[in-house]
């Protein structure tokens, strides 16, 4: 949305529309940003965002420690085998590795770094819609906090749904 008014208002100020065009242009954006807000895909959740990448590595200290310096990302809730790793409304989570849920406890941990679970950040957040829409599409919600749940995707990978109030 800002891309476009952005447009509109560099094509004002350079005698491409006048002062009319620009309010009805902006108005009618508006309008069209809010009317796609609104609208979920066939019953559905908006995702605005990525709210956060959660993934197994070998050594979670030498992960940290190389996105804070080369990115400048922001080290917060280290506890010593993950950490949150914080850039702009999104933020990594390196761990280290752990068994997959529901495995024997002396199973052998996974020794080759891999994606735990994307967590998407939806609009209009509302724990007992959410939970509603996962379990009527058949997909076992399993709450993690409260403001977000996991499921599958239908190739198995573990999906996290989230509010905005979820931070790192």
């Amino acid at each position: 949305m800002e891309h476009i008014i952005a447009k509109l208002l560099n094509d004002f100020e350079r005698g491409r529309m006048n002062r009319r065009q620009l309010i009805q242009s902006i108005a009618m954006a508006a309008s069209a940003a809010g009317a796609a807000q609104a609208a979920s895909p066939a019953g559905g959740f908006q995702a605005v965002t990525v709210n956060h990448i959660s993934y197994q590595v070998a050594d979670y200290a030498k992960t940290r420690d190389f996105y804070a310096d080369l990115l400048g990302m922001t080290v917060k809730d280290d506890r010593g085998n993950q950490c949150n790793l914080a850039f702009g409304d999104t933020f990594l989570l390196p761990r280290n590795a752990r068994r997959p849920r529901n495995a024997p406890a002396d199973a052998p941990l996974p020794t080759v770094p891999r994606v735990d679970h994307i967590a998407y950040t939806i609009e209009n957040w509302d724990k007992d819609r959410v939970k509603a829409e996962l379990e009527k599409r058949g997909l076992n919600p399993r709450p993690d906090t409260d403001n977000s749940f996991h499921v599958k995707d239908p190739d198995g990978f573990d999906l996290q749904i989230s509010g905005k109030e979820m931070k790192a």
